[in-house]
């Protein structure tokens, strides 16, 4: 007898940048691919030292269960953090420790959606984000972004429109994957449209304190009044992805859901995990090392965007993030960058391709690449072998 699945499945397929991954593991390959954090800087011997001190004051606690909130004192500093970063006026009570912000996006995949329930997003959007929500059977309506964020115009005209529509997702700081940041102004009138409306909305922040220049922007949470907004974070992008450590803020009535779901998940996320990075904010200069971290994106950035400027060609363009992981390029229509990234991995380079990152597709002239990841010396050729090959594929175009 076959082995039925049940019908959500039907609608799953891998991440296509962990597929990608995989292929691109050989050394020899420069990879902008993956939005992975630079090994280098990880605080290793930080960690050891930690490691022990977590284990000799609280080895009992540390290795045995404990609540599905997350542990207290990590909590606290968590929300101290929000309301220093990113303007809000929270409490540990509002937070939810998770396993990663992807825990996250999943859990109010679980809250809030039904088959064929809506979501809107930014046009393009998160791929992780996608693929969670897809596989609670969401359908999605793209709303048009500039450089300046979600078009409000345009997402007040489909919430006249539509029905149905259950949730907001959106990435407002250094937008995975284009790199945008929203402006206030967009902000203001967003939060002015959601309280209209009275949707949900999931803030996305996992790379809101990678800024390298200009000012902070407040958060969509901070200036949520009704209780709409949750917010994710996540110690990934500022620490290590390897403790698999990240949060949910949220109001009250909504926190409750997200910790019955993660009860019902996992019980909780590493007790020796939360204990060891609320030891090392307790022993170290979180600030500073987030400093260090900017002080090389931003060079890599800069050598990466100085680099496509002498090596892409004409009608090639591209954004300029003020922080964050990545470079959105755009492709004259022509172009799909799915058939040029065979000729990339044939030269050991790789991006990835910017389809996916379209829910409902139709969108293949534009690719995202990563900085944070490689040293300066493979940004140059990485970006050098790119750019001709993209001057292959616009020379035989013009030539037809």
């Amino acid at each position: 007898m076959a082995i039925r699945f049940a019908k959500r499945m039907e609608a799953l397929n891998g991440s296509e940048i962990r597929e990608l991954l995989k292929l691109i593991e050989k050394p020899e390959v420069i990879s902008f691919a993956g939005g992975l954090p630079a090994p280098e800087l990880f605080p290793i011997e930080e960690m050891k030292e930690i490691s022990r001190i977590v284990l000799e004051e609280s080895g009992t606690q540390a290795l045995q269960y404990s609540t599905t909130e997350g542990f207290q004192p990590l909590r606290e500093k968590i929300a101290r953090r929000m309301n220093s970063k990113n303007k809000t006026n929270v409490t540990k009570d509002d937070i939810l420790i998770t396993n990663g912000s992807q825990q996250g996006l999943d859990f109010a995949g679980r809250v809030f959606l039904n088959e064929g329930d809506i979501v809107l997003c930014e046009s393009p959007s998160y791929l992780g984000a996608i693929n969670a929500f897809k596989s609670y059977g969401s359908k999605f309506i793209e709303v048009p972004t500039d450089k300046d964020g979600m078009i409000m115009e345009a997402l007040e005209k489909i919430l006249e429109v539509t029905e149905n529509v259950k949730m907001i997702y959106v990435i407002p700081d250094f937008q995975n994957p284009t790199g945008i940041t929203w402006t206030l102004e967009r902000r203001k009138k967003f939060i002015e449209i959601i309280s209209k409306y009275e949707i949900p909305v999931l803030e996305d922040n996992p790379y809101g304190e990678l800024r390298f220049e200009g000012e902070s922007i407040p958060s969509l949470k901070s200036m949520d009044k009704k209780g709409l907004v949750i917010f994710l974070g996540t110690f990934s992008k500022i620490l290590c992805p390897g403790y698999r450590l990240g949060w949910t803020c949220a109001s009250q009535n909504i926190l409750k859901k997200f910790i019955f779901v993660k009860q019902v998940a996992d019980l909780q996320s590493s007790s020796i995990s939360q204990r060891e990075v609320s030891k090392f904010i307790d022993l170290y200069n979180l600030d500073n090392h987030v400093k260090k971290i900017n002080e090389v994106y931003a060079r890599r950035r800069d050598l990466m965007l100085e680099t496509m400027k002498e090596e892409f060609p004409e009608g090639v363009e591209y954004t300029y993030p003020e922080g964050g992981l990545f470079i959105w390029v755009e492709l004259p229509k022509h172009l799909d960058s799915r058939i040029i990234m065979k000729d990339c991995l044939a030269n050991n380079v790789a991006y990835v391709p910017g389809g996916s990152f379209f829910p409902n597709g139709g969108t293949e002239n534009c690719f995202r690449l990563n900085y944070s990841n490689m040293s300066d010396d493979r940004i140059v050729e990485g970006i050098k072998r790119i750019g001709l090959i993209l001057r292959k594929y616009m020379a035989v175009k013009q030539n037809i």
